[in-house]
């Protein structure tokens, strides 16, 4: 059990004694929401409801990410301030009519954003149907992936660089104890945000995060995917290099992208930067972050098909738990494993 001191539980049990603020908590437990979001639901100023916010982190209840110059927020994850808040929550009438009538606003305000949402993905929508037309059906690379991970228990966290729509959260969602989508563009955020909210994947969030420069710590993911974003990169072993330092021993990492090919219209119409990456190459960049790759896999496209198409790579690699004298200065860096299997 996570005990506090008892002027911090004070402070705490202060910030949820107001009925503003212990509606905010409700409202937070559904999914996480932003200042406008909640001045609209509860009908209140947004200096008043920013005065509440803040009483409310500095009560440990709540925590604040910026996503550009937006803030959202969301029920605090440390253990102490969440089991108590999760706990006076769960005291509360779920019939009240305050309650339900907030729960209400909210549903309404979350539709509204999904709207939004929606519009900019289906102005995108036909580009990316171009690109999954080049390669195999999406629902085999989605097969691969997840026999790939193959989590046999939950991890604590996985980390999915480059999100995007938040599909690999939302395929990989009972394989996570907490789910974690970063990306820099807003408007794709507020599409995966409000996606996840329609499938009721409430134990992931997305936030705003360059790739080069991860908001999280060492070795804190238990695993990290990077779906079909590398080629978009100048630097793409910068970006694998990043991720694997937010892997822990024993986490395993799933890289997927297309392997070499020639399709140079695609740095034009796409804005490609890569054509693909040979296994050689991908695997002296996990050698490099200190991780064994432990499996490879390519997806060819249909024999039958006309053109040129597009091959699916897959890469999986893990953090051993045990550092060579090799990686002894850098614990971050631990021994490359030379076996190197076919996934089936």
């Amino acid at each position: 059990m996570a005990y506090q001191p008892v002027d911090q539980l004070v402070t705490a049990l202060k910030a949820a004694a107001e009925p503003t603020r212990l509606r905010i908590l409700l409202l937070l437990a559904a999914g996480e929401l932003n200042v406008k979001d909640l001045t609209r639901i509860l009908g209140q100023s947004q200096p008043r409801i920013s005065r509440h916010l803040k009483l409310l982190a500095e009560g440990g209840l709540v925590e604040r990410a910026r996503e550009g110059s937006w803030v959202y927020f969301r029920l605090t994850e440390a253990v102490s301030g969440g089991r108590l808040a999760q706990h006076i929550i769960d005291t509360v009438a779920p019939d009240d009519a305050v309650v339900m009538r907030d729960r209400q606003r909210a549903e309404a305000v979350k539709r509204e954003r999904e709207q939004s949402a929606q519009q900019y993905f289906d102005g995108h929508a036909a580009e990316w149907d171009k690109i999954r037309a080049l390669h195999v059906a999406e629902t085999d690379v989605e097969t691969a992936m997840t026999r790939a991970l193959g989590a046999d228990t939950p991890v604590d966290l996985l980390v999915d660089i480059g999100t995007g729509t938040a599909r690999i959260l939302e395929l990989f969602a009972g394989q996570y104890r907490r789910g974690l989508g970063l990306d820099l563009n807003p408007a794709m955020l507020a599409y995966a945000r409000a996606k996840l909210d329609r499938a009721g994947i409430a134990h992931a969030q997305v936030r705003q995060a360059d790739i080069y420069d991860l908001p999280l710590g060492d070795g804190v993911a238990g695993a990290v995917v990077i779906h079909q974003i590398l080629h978009f990169l100048s630097d793409p072993a910068r970006a694998v290099a990043e991720a694997a330092r937010i892997l822990a021993p024993g986490g395993r990492m799933l890289i997927v992208d297309f392997a070499p090919h020639e399709l140079d219209f695609l740095r034009e119409t796409q804005a490609h930067e890569r054509l693909g990456f040979a296994h050689a190459t991908v695997s002296e960049w996990l050698n490099e972050c200190g991780l064994a790759m432990v499996a490879c896999h390519d997806l060819q496209p249909p024999t039958l098909a006309s053109g040129d198409l597009l091959t699916v790579s897959l890469w999986v690699a893990e953090r051993p738990m045990i550092a060579t004298a090799k990686h002894a200065k850098n614990p971050l860096q631990l021994a490359p494993s030379t076996k190197l299997e076919r996934i089936s």
